[in-house]
C-alpha cells in the first residue's frame, strides 16, 4: 500500500472513527457522503476492467441531459477516491486514463481527447464521446468533445501522478510525462510566454486555441513541479518555471486578482471574462506567494452569493464545484472557518442519486463560450448531478491538495 493510500485512508477514517461530535462536523459529513458516491458509481460498473464515469446524471427535469465522461471530472474522480482511501477503485478509473493516454487515433503521443464514452473502456485506441447514428452507419462527434484542452491534459496527468509509485518505470508515472511531453507542444513564446488553450475541432480541421489560460497554466504549473520532484533530470523545471512565471504574470497587485488569461492573442489580458477558477487554484500551488492569498477577498467581493459562490461575477447562482474549490483554498490558507461555512452549506446539496448539484440555478452563466464560432457566452452549468462538485467536495472535506497530493497545512 503506497504513502498516499495510507494517508488518504487515514484521513477519512480519523473523521469517520473519532467522538460523535467530531463525526459530525461539515467537513466529515461531506467527506462520507462524497466518498460514499464516488466509490459506489465505480462499483456500479460491471466488470473489473478500466472505466470512465458519466459525468452528469440524467435530467431529473427541467435541466437538459449531458451525456459523455469528460476527462477532467474523471481525473477529478480518480484523485479524489485517492483521498478518500479507496485507491483499488480510483485505479479503474486510472487505467481508462492510462489506456487514452498511451495511443489516440491521431498518431500523436500522449493526447487524450476532452471526452470519452461513459462505461468499461474495450477499445484500443481509446474513441473519444460520440453518439451512434442508425442512419449515418457511424458515430457523431462533437468538436469539443474530440479536441483537447490542455488543462484537461494537465488534470489527467495529475490523477496518474496521484496513483503512481517512484519508480521509473511505473506505467501511470510513465504515462504523466508523456501527457505532459505532449503539453510543450502547445508553448507560446509572446511575452507572457505560457500555454495555449489546446486544440479545438475535428481531426480534419482541428485549430490551435491560441489564448493562454491561467487556471491551465496553474495546472501545468503543478504537473511539471510534481515530474521535478521525480524527475530533475528531465528539464520539467524549466517547464515549471514558464508555467509559473505566466499565472505571476497575470496576476494584478492593483486589484489583488489574476486576470483569466489572454485573449487569442496571447499577448493582451483578458480583462472581460471572470473565472473562479483563476483565483483560487494558483493558491494550491506549492509555495504559492502570500500576496496572491489577497485573491480571496477578491472573490468574496466579486464571486459570493449567499451560502457559496459564483463561476463568474455576475453572482447569478451558487457554482457548487468553486464553491468546494474555495473551502479548500480556505483550508490551505488556514481560514478554518469559512471553509466550514463553505462545507456546511455543500453539505446540504447532495442529489438524491448522490452526486452534488452543479449549479443553484436551473440555468448558470459562466460568460464564456463553447466554441471559437460562438457568437454568444453559451457555455453554462445547468441544476444536474455532477461528478466534478463531488469530488471537489471530497477534497475539499480531506484537505487533499491535488497539486501537490498531499494534505493542505493550516499556515
Amino acid at each position: 500500500m503506497s504513502t498516499m493510500t495510507r494517508l488518504g485512508m487515514s484521513v477519512v477514517a480519523l473523521m469517520l472513527c473519532l467522538q460523535p461530535a467530531l463525526a459530525e462536523s461539515p467537513a466529515a459529513q461531506v467527506a462520507m457522503r462524497a466518498c460514499g458516491a464516488l466509490l459506489s458509481r465505480v462499483q456500479a460498473v460491471p466488470g473489473t476492467e478500466p472505466a470512465f464515469l458519466r459525468s452528469y446524471d440524467p435530467s431529473t427535469g427541467g435541466a437538459r441531459t449531458i451525456d459523455g465522461a469528460y476527462t477532467y471530472d474523471n481525473a477529478l474522480a480518480v484523485i479524489a477516491l485517492v483521498a478518500c482511501g479507496h485507491r483499488d477503485a480510483a485505479l479503474r478509473i486510472a487505467d481508462a486514463l492510462l489506456a487514452a493516454s498511451e495511443g489516440d487515433r491521431s498518431g500523436a503521443a500522449g493526447r487524450i481527447r476532452n471526452t470519452y464514452r461513459p462505461g468499461p473502456v474495450a477499445e484500443r485506441p481509446v474513441p473519444p464521446m460520440g453518439w451512434w447514428s442508425d442512419q449515418d452507419g457511424g458515430w457523431i462527434e462533437d468538436p469539443y468533445h474530440v479536441g483537447t484542452a490542455t488543462g484537461n491534459v494537465a488534470w489527467a496527468a495529475l490523477a496518474l501522478l496521484t496513483v503512481a509509485g517512484k519508480a521509473r518505470d511505473d506505467p501511470y508515472r510513465a504515462a504523466a510525462a508523456r501527457l505532459a511531453r505532449w503539453t510543450t507542444a502547445m508553448l507560446d513564446q509572446h511575452a507572457p510566454a505560457g500555454f495555449i488553450g489546446g486544440l479545438y475541432g475535428y481531426d480534419d480541421t482541428v485549430e490551435r486555441l491560441t489564448w493562454k489560460s491561467t487556471e491551465h497554466n496553474t495546472d501545468l504549473a503543478a504537473v511539471f513541479d510534481w515530474l521535478a520532484r521525480l524527475e530533475s533530470d528531465q528539464g520539467w523545471e524549466a517547464e515549471a518555471r514558464t508555467a509559473r512565471a505566466f499565472v505571476a504574470a497575470l496576476w494584478d497587485p492593483a486589484s489583488g486578482h489574476f486576470w483569466v488569461g489572454t485573449t487569442p492573442d496571447g499577448v493582451t489580458p483578458n480583462r472581460r471574462n471572470a473565472g473562479l477558477d483563476a483565483q483560487l487554484w494558483p493558491l494550491l500551488l506549492a509555495d504559492a506567494p502570500e500576496m496572491w492569498r489577497a485573491s480571496l477577498s477578491y472573490v468574496e467581493a466579486h464571486h459570493a452569493v449567499s451560502g457559496g459562490v459564483d463561476f463568474n461575477d455576475d453572482r447569478d447562482g451558487i457554482w457548487w464545484e468553486g464553491t468546494a474549490q474555495a473551502a479548500l483554498a480556505y483550508r490551505a490558507t488556514g481560514r478554518m472557518v469559512e471553509a466550514d461555512r463553505l462545507l456546511s452549506a455543500i453539505a446540504d446539496q447532495f442529489s438524491p442519486g448522490g452526486f452534488v448539484w452543479a449549479s443553484s440555478e436551473l440555468r448558470l452563466t459562466t460568460g464564456l463560450a463553447l466554441s471559437p464560432a460562438s457568437t454568444v457566452d453559451d457555455f453554462y452549468y445547468y441544476r444536474l448531478p455532477h461528478l466534478a462538485p463531488t469530488a471537489w467536495a471530497a477534497l475539499a472535506a480531506t484537505g487533499w491538495n491535488p497539486f501537490t497530493g498531499e494534505i493542505v497545512s493550516k499556515r
